[in-house]
């Protein structure tokens, strides 16, 4: 099946109350996450890269099992964020396959990619506003020292919110659909708590590849009033991505395994509608 990207600005699809998104502008985003140095997948977001208001490649970046090295993968990812980041407005945080050095905790960080900020990314532990909709980028915690900077990042944006807000999060929350491996959860119990406590409009995540293809996961989640994303991963030159849009208040994924809508002014309903872009 054709993995296909939704580029036009579209309509409402839909007629009653927008209960969940009312204070998100109009804007359309993709997200991808794990592109794990496939560089084709890397070529196909640079390709779309104009057609969004803003790009979010949330972590995994690079691949720990690949045959290059991490420090020529960090100069060839680094050359593909300078890029982006001259398209549109670019959104990156790390993940685990990204971690290259320690801190003074020893714990585990993504310190290459500040790099990124100086060529217009936001990055790891950046707050970015967009119009009306507050993005928080969230680094992988590796020890308890980060994990609670993260929380305390969590909580400063809690007093600036004043629009919509939405988290930019490697792992996905645990005991959810997206975070569902086939045989048990494999989520961020941490993320679920923050995520009940802050309630932020979308919460946009990856880590676990095989969510949305197996049977009880999913792509999306609604936890309280909280969408949550995970794209997945495949093969070939286009990574799985979903696409939400505001405008049309919709979210919408694209796979080999075929493509699905979800709109965001009503309850979350399983299972999920396929999206035919010529329908």
């Amino acid at each position: 099946m054709e993995c296909r990207a939704f580029f036009g600005r579209g309509v409402s699809l839909c007629c009653g109350t927008w209960t969940v998104l009312t204070r998100v502008p109009a804007m359309k985003c993709l997200l991808v996450s794990d592109l794990h140095y496939t560089l084709k997948q890397f070529d196909w977001v640079y390709s779309v890269a104009d057609s969004f208001d803003a790009i979010i490649i949330a972590g995994d970046h690079l691949d720990i099992v690949a045959i290059a090295a991490k420090e020529a993968q960090i100069v060839v990812i680094l050359k593909y964020l300078q890029r982006l980041a001259g398209r549109t407005r670019l959104l990156v945080s790390s993940g685990n396959h990204d971690l290259s050095s320690t801190n003074d905790a020893g714990e585990k960080v993504a310190k290459w990619l500040a790099r990124a900020r100086g060529a217009g990314a936001a990055i790891d532990g950046d707050s970015l506003e967009i119009d009306d909709t507050l993005f928080t980028i969230c680094p992988w915690w590796d020890g308890p020292l980060l994990r609670e900077e993260v929380g305390a990042q969590l909580a400063r944006d809690a007093q600036r919110r004043t629009g919509a807000w939405v988290w930019v999060y490697h792992a996905p929350p645990d005991q959810s659909p997206v975070s569902w491996i086939g045989k048990k959860h494999l989520g961020d119990e941490y993320l679920l708590r923050w995520i009940g406590e802050y309630q932020p409009d979308i919460v946009l995540t990856g880590h676990i590849h095989q969510s949305p293809f197996r049977q009880g996961g999913s792509w999306a989640d609604r936890i309280g009033t909280t969408w949550v994303f995970n794209a997945g991963r495949q093969i070939g030159p286009c990574p799985t991505h979903v696409v939400f849009d505001t405008t049309a208040k919709r979210a919408m994924w694209f796979s080999l395994a075929g493509n699905e809508i979800v709109p965001l002014d009503q309850p979350l309903n399983r299972p999920f509608a396929e999206y035919d872009e010529g329908a």
